[in-house]
């Protein structure tokens, strides 16, 4: 057992916990990487769905995700077992996680398409809204069980992420060998036999390497008769819930950040997508996805080291702001060159981008609270920070419905993947210009708009002196 041998909250943690809390990011980012980049194509091309329709369904699933994040906070409060509060969630949903992912990349061929529709519509949000949520939710909530020491918290953080990372490099570096391997022509690598077989070893991974998080790390935080009266102090000092509205929807700042999460999210699920349809599509070659999925992951996985330091001499929105422009030219490249070195150099920029801006978002979020509750006297942590997660949601959600409308009216024909013909020239103009022209506009857009009016850090320090 890896657990660090004491029980108090104050302590620091032994290595061999942090990277088993580190491996749970790990294990479920490696499944929810493949349903971000993969699940559109299975569904047209192995599963030979209407690309629109699709589209519209995964928007609308968004809706029930964001709910279910709420219901999910609610029961890991009120949860109360010898594990704890979390980790018991991660142990009771990960066997569920695996066989609804399976199941969602399963649809069955002999079924009227009505029926296909309806299929798609309950597994995804039983995979996604239900299961991923009853892992995320109580996944994040361990830092603050694990431990109570502010340094360990934020280490803790910073692991996790470099473990996502790490399951999107291993996912991009191995889905397409698989599919090649379990598919009977390699022509045809999208067969319900080729993804039925690679999903059923990505899912065997991701619950050992969750079952490892769970019996490897451990719940020293606990919830008292002291800490409940505090948290209902807290609650009868709160202003309600119209006024925290209100607060938030007057905070220019907060409203700039909601926008700029949601245009970076939108981004992220375009890349993540187009990066399977353009290796497709447009280089009809799909032994370059690896190369270019990865030199995104690892120069964001690298940024990671840099930014830190990059803090103790440059403001954090500035940082984010030189992301965003990274991230454009990083598009432009993507829009306007096929060489593969090219599209390579051109992704390596826009890692370096997201991880920029990505690396900043949570500190800035902090940062436009902080300005609000100079500004009203009204401290909006809690809605907040949620409001900016559902932007988030809402932002992957339209990239996905986006992307598979605007292939829907170029003339997608899932028909002509099942017999290894290429698709209309429509279509490859269409990922060209979602893969690059449309992320590269969003980005010089955000840029310019947080170049000119997003001055947090100036603020608070104006009102702090005021004060």
């Amino acid at each position: 057992m890896l657990t660090t041998k004491h029980d108090d909250p104050n302590s620091s943690l032994g290595w061999g916990e942090r990277l088993a809390y580190g491996s749970g990011g790990f294990a479920f980012n490696m499944i929810n990487g493949i349903i971000g980049s993969f699940l559109t194509i299975y569904f047209t091309s192995a599963a030979g769905l209407n690309a629109g329709i699709i589209a519209t369904i995964l928007a609308v699933s968004k809706v029930f995700d964001g709910i279910s994040d709420l219901i999910m906070g609610r029961i890991v409060d009120r949860t109360d077992t010898k594990m704890g509060k979390a980790r018991v969630w991660l142990l009771r949903m990960c066997i569920p996680f695996a066989i609804s992912t399976m199941l969602l990349f399963f649809v069955p061929k002999n079924f009227p398409d009505m029926v296909k529709y309806i299929y798609v519509f309950l597994l995804y949000n039983i995979t996604n809204a239900v299961c991923l949520t009853g892992m995320l939710v109580p996944f994040y909530s361990m830092v603050g069980l694990v431990t109570s020491n502010s340094y360990e918290r934020g280490l803790l953080g910073n692991i996790q992420q470099i473990f996502q990372t790490l399951g999107n490099v291993f996912v991009n570096s191995t889905f397409v060998v698989l599919l090649t391997k379990f598919s009977e022509n390699p022509n045809t690598i999208y067969t319900q036999r080729s993804f039925t077989f690679t999903l059923a070893i990505y899912c065997a991974i991701m619950v050992v390497v969750a079952l490892f998080c769970v019996f490897n790390t451990k719940e020293r935080v606990k919830t008292g008769a002291a800490d409940a009266e505090q948290i209902q102090q807290k609650k009868e000092k709160n202003e309600n819930v119209m006024e925290t509205v209100k607060a938030l929807l007057s905070n220019k700042y907060w409203l700039l950040l909601t926008l700029g999460n949601f245009v970076v999210f939108t981004i992220i699920i375009f890349y993540s997508m187009g990066t399977v349809f353009f290796s497709q599509y447009v280089l009809y070659d799909m032994s370059q996805y690896g190369m270019l999925a990865n030199a995104i992951a690892i120069a964001q996985f690298g940024i990671m080291f840099v930014t830190p330091i990059m803090m103790t001499k440059i403001s954090k929105e500035k940082i984010y702001t030189f992301g965003m422009l990274v991230m454009a030219i990083g598009f432009v490249g993507s829009a306007m060159f096929t060489s593969p070195a090219l599209l390579i150099a051109s992704n390596v920029l826009k890692g370096l981008g997201v991880g920029f801006a990505g690396g900043m978002a949570l500190g800035m979020v902090a940062d436009t609270v902080t300005y609000g509750k100079l500004k009203t006297g009204i401290d909006t942590v809690g809605m907040g920070n949620a409001g900016i997660s559902a932007a988030q949601k809402i932002g992957l959600g339209l990239g996905q419905a986006i992307f598979g409308w605007v292939l829907a009216a170029a003339g997608l024909d899932a028909a002509l993947d099942a017999q290894g013909l290429p698709q209309p020239e429509s279509v490859s103009t269409a990922v060209r210009f979602l893969y690059g022209w449309v992320p590269a506009i969003m980005a010089i857009a955000m840029f310019v708009i947080f170049l000119l009016f997003y001055h947090c850090e100036r603020d608070i320090k104006k009102l702090e002196k005021a004060a």
